[in-house]
């Protein structure tokens, strides 16, 4: 890791701090932290990965896609990391502590960026990881009605439709940057 990365990794934002960053009213980002069942906290005390998911939260905004299905896409992740057992680092923030990162974005899931360990279009899943240290259910998460496949399964679906949306999307947002750049001074 480089020092500019470590130090970018070290670094804790305010609301403020991010609100600017991302050109977005403080009260907007309240309503996110809301809606997505963020921690909160006061102070400096947000990290990069935290800016990072609202980054990507607002851009995917941007793109048009709607709230309501990155909500839906959000619990999906958040499922998914959870029967897969990706939430025993003890963090308040595990969901989060992934974003930003980039390498294998193939693998990686859209607003976590949790890296899977494969190309998520394959849609399989290493069964059987489990990376806490609690005592083994009664019953495995199948016989609970919770299986990672099928989850995976309703995540590459509106994955997919998130895609083919921002795909829409993209000759607009060109046509418009055009016509933006004769407005320059």
């Amino acid at each position: 890791m480089t020092d500019q990365e470590e130090k970018t990794t070290a670094a804790r934002f305010t609301l403020a701090a991010m609100a600017k960053t991302l050109n977005r009213p403080v009260m907007v980002l309240q309503g996110l932290q809301a809606r997505f069942a963020l921690p909160v906290g006061k102070g400096a005390c947000h990290s990069a990965a935290y800016l990072a998911f609202l980054r990507t939260i607002v851009s995917l905004r941007r793109l048009h896609v709607a709230e309501e299905t990155l909500l839906k896409l959000w619990h999906l992740e958040k499922k998914l990391l959870t029967l897969l057992h990706v939430d025993s680092t003890g963090s308040p923030t595990w969901f989060l502590d992934s974003c930003g990162a980039t390498t294998h974005p193939r693998r990686r899931l859209l607003l976590s960026h949790y890296d899977m360990g494969m190309e998520l279009k394959s849609q399989s899943v290493q069964l059987g990881l489990n990376f806490s240290e609690a005592a083994p259910e009664l019953f495995d998460g199948k016989e609970m009605g919770e299986d990672a496949l099928r989850v995976l399964g309703q995540y590459l679906k509106l994955f997919t439709r998130i895609q083919s949306e921002i795909s829409a999307e993209i000759p607009l947002l060109q046509a418009a940057c055009r016509w933006a750049g004769r407005l320059k001074p």
